[in-house]
């Protein structure tokens, strides 16, 4: 058997579900067959890898390779498992024997290597195979027994000439074959390749640079990290190509005739996106004669078509491989015919900046680069605007209209560092007071997002200095907004209001529509944040957004749907959904990056959340931390979906995620002072941990002092931690009273207050603050299910059973998707009245009615663990522990503990 090739990366990176699919029909006891498909370098041979690396030890494992020539060689595949074999390899090689003959030869091999054990069979590289290897896979596959059979093949390497191409369409009409095609790594896979290969988050305009640079090809950037010790991710951007990948990829054209040479020299220099009447101008070739070339260099799998009349190298490296070895004059000619034929039809200005610049043209450069920006700001391509205007800045860089560009672009595509320097730049150049006020707005917003409140206020006084010297009119109207929105973000909510109305004053009297929007944005924003204006609030960003995105303000736009969304949720999850779905192509179109990931996907847990569904919730944000986890950030969004997946899984009881999220959180800059110390409180808590929980919660309330709160989820959430760690009264009172300012909405506060006199025995003050909440539409499914289990046991308390079981059963419905300690404290109380636990049908008693996690602590008990034993083992409170013990005694219907071990065994 030969050893699997493997890459060179660490850990494989975007296959996490393609792997999951070949487990599921490894571990099956039917017979499966997979095919994997790819181009070169994809990463075939590496999913195979690890798939084996899962396997169970009795697994029977053969691997076999196709290699180039093999169409002579029968049974080459086979020929590695028989290796040490002299009398099968014999009966294999035998060229007296008729073809019927090696094939039963070759199957009577595998069934003697296989025997009954369960078995995975690759055959790699199936476009090189012979017809006999070919058929020797088709028969295998006929086979009954415990087995996947895996093949893999290159799509582009498949003719009607290869017996590959005959397999395949066999398979289909007499198997049931699962196909897996990999794909390039997309950029956030790229970077999540190269955090994994430096050990490092990369920044992220070097993992885009490499993205485009290798096309997502995990061989390439493999190839390229070899070539440079250290790994310096921002050095390896412009490092040379390996020679030996170089040549790798030259050999690709080196038999071309001299035409098709003249055209593939040509197709490297003009750029990624090679229309056909540009390539046909510069190289002097008929339309005819062209087609003819570019259908054999899409045969040789050297170009592909990528769009109407476009068309592209099908690996990115291959044109730098052509163009490197060409001389540099015959480069600049070329760049300067395409320039010339640019000019002439008004072509694109990114195209157009690309040639004049390689051709030393630097005033055509800077004029398609400022016509250019413009453009792609327009269309939401935030990344390629900035790309543009730095481009232009190289040649002029005291350009007001580049640097206006490039900030808002830098901005856009979350690159606080750079947004703030063309901004800081843009206004101190201004030439005009509106360019200054639009930059200091800007400034404004990317200081909040770098959580620099110090320059929020120094910006805000520079304004105002402003506004004293502007007459009334636009500039006056929209440097109000200006200080309308950094009041709103530093929430100085009265001061944000004042303005908002002042520029709305001026709007009106002026006739100035975008500053009006921008007013309303501000306000609608404002009154959202309290709970007494919050539906104007929302009434007044629910008007702007058709209003903004009839006039393309998609940004604007984007950040009122935004506002919504986040806000107090629509009574119909249909059109929470379609309001954030909205908020994502608005901010696509305005190529606005954090809108359209962070913010959709934390969207779509929260509307998971709503339906009560915990693992979509956790999926979700999974998902949109898989788009930015590679990457190096700075500022609010630096980890954004970490505090929230933090605060799931605690819900859960993953508890050892929340310390590695903590342990992540940890080294970001810039994280709001409550953050960790509140996660890490709640985890001690949920560990049950009271002296680390006491120590933690003391270093929470210092941070919090001072500091802005109106977070009633959270507020519920830490003192439901308090309660079941078990902290002193007189501490769950300063927790309370610290929590709830006056901002906190009143669901979430009468809430908290209802736990709270609930520890202080008061059961009926909390029986009728949680009935009086119990359908509020603020409070999401969880939690309105928590209220319920509230009521529940001040019912018990009050000997009221009937009615603690009606509200037992409305806490299971709203819990069926949930799981974590909500439902461990209704499975308590549901055992309380003698009701089957939550998902279990009927009331059951004996060792049937035990939860996984009762039975669990059942046998923890039978191997005679104390109460104090089990809270350590299990990482709860030894009070919680004496519950538990209760509470599966009552089930299995006996009065002591050494009773237990005969009605709960192991299995």
């Amino acid at each position: 058997m030969r050893n699997v090739r493997g890459g060179a990366g660490p850990v494989m990176i975007g296959r996490e579900s393609e792997l999951r699919r070949l487990a599921r029909l490894a571990s099956s006891r039917d017979p499966a067959v997979a095919i994997i498909a790819g181009e070169p370098g994809i990463g075939k041979t590496r999913l195979v890898q690890e798939l084996l690396a899962t396997l169970p030890a009795e697994t029977v494992v053969l691997v076999g390779h196709a290699e180039p020539g093999s169409l002579a060689r029968p049974y080459e595949v086979l020929l590695d498992a028989v290796d040490g074999r002299p009398e099968q390899l014999a009966a294999l090689e035998d060229p007296a024997r008729s073809p019927v003959e090696r094939l039963h030869a070759g199957l009577a091999i595998v069934a003697d290597l296989i025997g009954d054990r369960p078995a995975v069979l690759v055959f790699e590289d199936l476009h090189w195979a012979d017809s006999e290897s070919a058929a020797l896979f088709e028969r295998l596959a006929d086979q009954r027994g415990s087995r996947l059979l895996i093949g893999t093949y290159r799509p582009d390497e498949v003719t009607r000439r290869r017996p590959v191409a005959g397999l395949l369409a066999r398979m289909e009409r007499k198997h049931t074959v699962t196909h897996v095609r990999l794909d390039r790594l997309t950029p956030a896979q790229t970077a999540a390749f190269l955090a994994a290969a430096t050990g490092s988050p990369a920044p992220l305009r070097a993992a885009t640079a490499l993205h485009h640079r290798t096309g997502g090809n995990p061989f390439f950037l493999e190839e390229l990290l070899r070539a440079l010790p250290g790994y310096d991710v921002e050095a390896l951007v412009d490092q040379p190509l390996p020679w030996s990948l170089a040549d790798v990829l030259r050999r690709q054209v080196e038999d071309l005739d001299p035409v098709s040479h003249r055209v593939v020299e040509a197709a490297a220099v003009l750029g990624q996106r090679i229309p056909f009447d540009l390539l046909a101008d510069v190289t002097g070739t008929g339309e005819d004669e062209l087609i003819t070339v570019l259908r054999d260099l899409g045969t040789r799998g050297v170009l592909v078509e990528s769009g109407e009349d476009e068309f592209a190298f099908r690996h990115a490296l291959v044109r730098e491989a052509i163009a490197d070895q060409m001389l540099a004059r015959q480069r600049r000619r070329l760049h300067e015919a395409a320039l010339e034929v640019l000019l002439a039809r008004n072509g694109d200005p990114a195209m157009v900046a690309h040639h004049a610049r390689a051709a030393g043209r630097y005033a055509d450069m800077i004029a398609a680069a400022r016509r250019g920006t413009t453009a792609y700001l327009s269309i939401g391509s935030a990344y390629q605007a900035l790309q543009l205007a730095e481009m232009g800045l190289d040649e002029a860089p005291d350009d007001n209209d580049l640097l206006a560009a490039a900030a808002r672009a830098a901005w856009l595509a979350g690159l606080l560092d750079d947004a703030l320097r063309y901004g800081r730049r843009w206004r101190d150049l201004a030439g005009t007071t509106s360019d200054r006020v639009e930059s200091l707005y800007l400034l404004v917003r990317i200081a909040w997002e770098s959580r620099d409140t110090g320059e929020m206020r120094t910006l805000t006084r520079h304004i105002e200095t402003l506004i004293a010297q502007l007459p009334p009119g636009a500039d006056q109207a929209r440097a109000m907004t200006a200080i309308a929105q950094s009041a709103y973000l530093r929430d100085d909510l009265d001061t944000a209001l004042l303005w908002c109305d002042r520029a709305l004053a001026l709007a009106d009297e002026f006739d100035l529509p975008r500053v009006r929007l921008t007013a309303l944005l501000e306000k609608g924003s404002t009154l959202t944040e309290r709970p007494v204006t919050a539906a104007e609030g929302r009434r007044i960003l629910s008007g702007l957004v058709d209003e903004a995105e009839a006039a393309g303000e998609w940004v604007l736009a984007a950040r009122a749907l935004n506002n919504l969304v986040h806000g107090e949720p629509p009574a119909d999850p249909a059109e929470h959904a379609e309001t954030l779905e909205r908020m994502r192509v608005d901010a696509e179109r305005a190529g606005f990056e954090s809108l359209a990931v962070a913010t959709y996907f934390q969207g779509r847990a929260r509307l998971a959340i709503r339906a009560g569904d915990l693992r979509a919730a956790i999926a979700a944000l999974e998902d949109g931390r898989e788009q930015d986890r590679g990457y190096r950030r700075r500022g609010r969004w630096a980890d954004y979906h970490g505090v929230f997946l933090a605060g799931l899984c605690l819900e859960s009881g993953d508890l050892d995620r929340v310390a590695q999220i903590i342990e992540d959180l940890a080294v970001l800059p810039n994280n709001p002072p409550t953050t960790i110390p509140g996660l890490a409180f709640n985890l001690a808590c949920r560990r049950g941990q009271p002296d680390r929980a006491e120590a933690e919660l003391t270093t929470f309330l210092d941070a919090l002092t001072g500091q802005p709160w109106r977070s009633g989820e959270q507020a519920h959430d830490l003192m439901s931690a308090a309660l079941q760690v078990g902290l002193p009264l007189p501490r769950l009172d300063r927790l309370a009273t610290e929590l709830l300012d006056d901002e906190v909405w009143d669901a979430f506060r009468t809430l908290v207050d209802a736990q709270l006199a609930e520890a202080h025995g008061r059961h009926a003050e909390a029986l009728a603050g949680y009935e009086s909440i119990a359908d509020a539409h603020i409070l999401l499914a969880p939690i309105r299910g928590t209220v319920r289990v509230g009521a529940a046991r001040c019912l018990l308390a009050a000997d009221r059973r009937a009615e603690a079981a009606a509200h037992a059963e409305a806490a299971a419905a709203l819990l069926a998707e949930w799981r974590g300690w909500r439902v461990t404290q209704l499975d308590h109380v549901r055992a309380q009245l003698g009701m089957a636990p939550t998902g279990v049908a009927g009331p059951v008693t004996g060792a049937g009615a035990l939860t996984p996690r009762e039975r669990e602590v059942a046998l923890l008990i039978s191997d005679g663990l104390t109460n104090a034993e089990l809270a350590r083992r299990l990482y709860i409170s030894p009070k919680t522990a004496a519950v538990h013990v209760g509470n599966i005694l009552r089930k299995l219907g006996v009065s002591s503990r050494t009773e237990v071990a005969h009605l709960v065994t192991r299995p």
